[in-house]
């Protein structure tokens, strides 16, 4: 199968993922797809397993005289933000213009300057209605079709080459039952980025603030000096946020909080932001000015109306990587042998990689192909998927030395 093919395939599964689960997997369609990834690999007889929380690991073994070992890894599970059911791709050959879907909505050729390269090309968009699970089943089809390759061609040269498939990454919980220790590898890539060409090695830090607001309900007519009216102290608080952090005013290295969900009423709200900078010193910043408004509040309105709880996430991988370079540089010229452009970019959200790269696996991230990743004008040229193979298989044979 093409990585076309196989993409087409993979997206007909729901895997969304649940942030209010606690199973692992978060959701049961995530299973159904790592169990069909986990067939496919011993299928080809590849040696691989599929632990009780769903991971799908495997090993190619090496054919050469390398002592490295490099890994590829994506995760399987969709966006919560917008629907992953029913997918519904199609493939049209883009013919310049804004790009109109099945159902009338418009991919904006002046929002998405880079439709300009794709002229003649096939896209594979959505029908409007969903997602389309590019991010990151792009990634999968394409690691999957270069795993088929290897096991096809064993003149292919290579060292020990490792794959992993992950659930729950979009919530940020991605390698959390991860067995790291009995994986193998040395280092890797996850394939998780954006367009094609993109090396990512520097991401946020990242936080998650939980705001619980205590306030006080009666009844409107009686309310003079005596309501605390919940939302109106969120508007309060939210109000202290510089409007100039926010994420639709902010771009490359520029941080931002951002409100991500609200619940509740007068007598009680909660509500959910998350914090991002690439700088370690301003990430502690932003921080302590979440806990400096919280405390200014409360003396304005009595102890504990405002109760902060601040999670870290992931750190900037940027510190691991920079010590481990090669990784970057081979990137280049596995993709430059490809004829694919590099462009090397910071990235405006985390991935697995950041993770693992703390944990004792570097692991920059590399490009699928793909473009508005969490929403319904999601696309993604079918070329790309082929050539992220031809990196992928470039980077196997580098490593294979």
């Amino acid at each position: 199968m093409t990585a076309k093919e196989r993409f087409l395939k993979y997206v007909k599964y729901d895997t969304t993922s649940c942030e209010s689960s606690q199973s692992c997997p978060s959701t049961s369609g995530q299973t159904v797809l790592l169990k069909v990834l986990y067939e496919e690999l011993l299928s080809m007889g590849v040696d691989a397993k599929m632990d009780e929380n769903g991971y799908v690991t495997a090993k190619i073994p090496k054919n050469t005289d390398s002592t490295v070992g490099v890994c590829f890894i994506a995760h399987v599970d969709t966006s919560p933000a917008v629907s992953g059911k029913d997918v519904n791709p199609i493939c049209e050959v883009y013919r310049g213009g804004d790009v109109v879907l099945k159902n009338g909505l418009t991919i904006l050729e002046k929002y998405n300057p880079d439709l300009k390269k794709y002229l003649g090309k096939e896209l594979i968009v959505t029908d409007g209605n969903t997602l389309l699970g590019a991010d990151d089943k792009a990634g999968v089809a394409e690691i999957m079709t270069a795993v088929e390759t290897l096991v096809s061609n064993p003149s292919i040269k290579r060292g020990d080459v490792y794959i992993a498939f992950t659930p729950d990454e979009e919530i940020g919980r991605g390698t959390d039952k991860f067995n790291l220790k009995d994986f193998g590898a040395d280092f890797g890539y996850t394939i998780d980025g954006g367009a094609l060409g993109e090396i990512e090695y520097e991401n946020f830090n990242a936080a998650s603030l939980t705001l619980t607001i205590n306030g006080v309900s009666i009844h409107p007519g009686s309310a003079k000096n005596v309501m605390k009216n919940a939302v109106d102290l969120f508007c309060e608080f939210h109000s202290l946020l510089p409007e100039k952090m926010r994420p639709d005013a902010t771009s490359g290295y520029e941080g931002f909080y951002m409100a991500d969900e609200i619940s509740g009423g007068i007598e009680s709200l909660t509500c959910k932001y998350i914090i991002r900078n690439h700088d370690k010193q301003k990430f502690a910043e932003m921080k302590d000015y979440v806990l400096n408004a919280v405390d200014f509040l409360n003396k304005k309105h009595s102890e504990n109306t405002f109760v902060a709880c601040i999670k870290d996430s992931y750190y900037n991988m940027s510190e691991i990587i920079e010590d481990n370079f090669h990784l970057i540089e081979n990137a280049i010229t596995a993709m430059k042998k490809a004829g694919v452009e590099h462009n090397i970019i910071p990235i405006r959200g985390g991935t697995d990689g950041a993770r693992l790269s703390f944990e004792g696996l570097p692991c920059p991230n590399l490009s699928t192909g793909g473009y508005n990743f969490h929403g319904k004008r999601e696309f993604i040229p079918s070329f790309a998927l082929e050539k992220m193979v031809e990196v992928i298989l470039n980077l196997v044979e580098i490593y294979s030395k």
